[in-house]
């Protein structure tokens, strides 16, 4: 079974710093390992802040980005190079300034791609894209390493909102449409994708965000939290700040 943990840390920017640190160690860790890393990245605020410590830190150097991995695990359905783009937050923060290998960047298609402006033929072509790179013993999904997730305030997670389609939808990627925040139309990996990372870390901060974690940590359901419905092959990480840990329940273990 999966180890849960809670790791609060005393504001977004140290647990920004903390998250960066263990994010190059898992990556350096996998690749002693394997020989290759693969992380799922996300979107939000503690995301672009956890990818810029990375693109600060020196320990970065570290990683052999060269053979590093790089997919997503939702993405808001709008043109190549969109501000609002998850990718386009990645790479400005941090991509761009790596030495990746392009054939191992995997972004969602964008609404002006090859496959146009229909959300179902892109989360199909992405899954094509996961299929192609599954890993030995899987027809669909490649090796994720470390999978990073937001949580939203109503306890969302990629774009599977509660009592959405998407949270009863078993194939890896879906396309979401009618979002309750804006843009309205998104791709997202399902929590059956979701959970087939080895690690998978749930980062968020703030009060608005505590009721949801309560939630979720206390057994509360997928459909109607689907942070709730997150659980990592190996490991389960809640990387929260003070604010966000408010009303985690005291029996949950917490971790430093």
């Amino acid at each position: 079974m999966s180890e849960v943990g809670v790791v609060v840390h005393s504001d977004p920017d140290v647990l920004a710093h903390a998250v960066a640190a263990r994010l190059v160690v898992r990556l350096v860790d996998a690749q002693a390992a394997r020989g290759v890393a693969s992380v799922v990245l996300t979107g939000g605020r503690i995301a672009a802040a956890v990818y810029a410590s990375v693109a600060g830190s020196p320990a970065r150097e570290a990683v052999d980005w060269s053979r590093v991995d790089v997919w997503w695990g939702d993405e808001r359905f709008l043109p190549h190079g969109h501000p609002d783009r998850n990718e386009t937050q990645a790479r400005a923060a941090l991509l761009d300034q790596l030495p990746l290998d392009p054939a191992r960047v995997h972004p969602m298609p964008a609404s002006d791609g090859p496959v146009g402006d229909d959300p179902e033929a892109a989360a199909a072509a992405y899954a094509g894209e996961l299929a192609a790179a599954a890993r030995p013993g899987s027809e669909q999904l490649p090796h994720f390493d470390a999978l990073l997730l937001g949580v939203g305030e109503e306890g969302h997670i990629a774009s599977v909102f509660p009592e959405a389609p998407a949270a009863y939808e078993h194939r890896p990627v879906t396309a979401v449409r009618g979002c309750p925040k804006p843009p309205p139309t998104r791709i997202s990996l399902t929590l059956p994708a979701i959970n087939t990372a080895e690690e998978v870390w749930l980062l968020a901060t703030g009060t608005e965000k505590a009721a949801a974690i309560g939630m979720a940590l206390s057994g509360a359901g997928p459909v109607q939290v689907p942070a709730a419905g997150v659980h990592g092959v190996e490991r389960t990480l809640w990387l929260i700040d003070r604010a966000a840990a408010a009303q985690v329940p005291l029996n949950v273990r917490s971790l430093r």
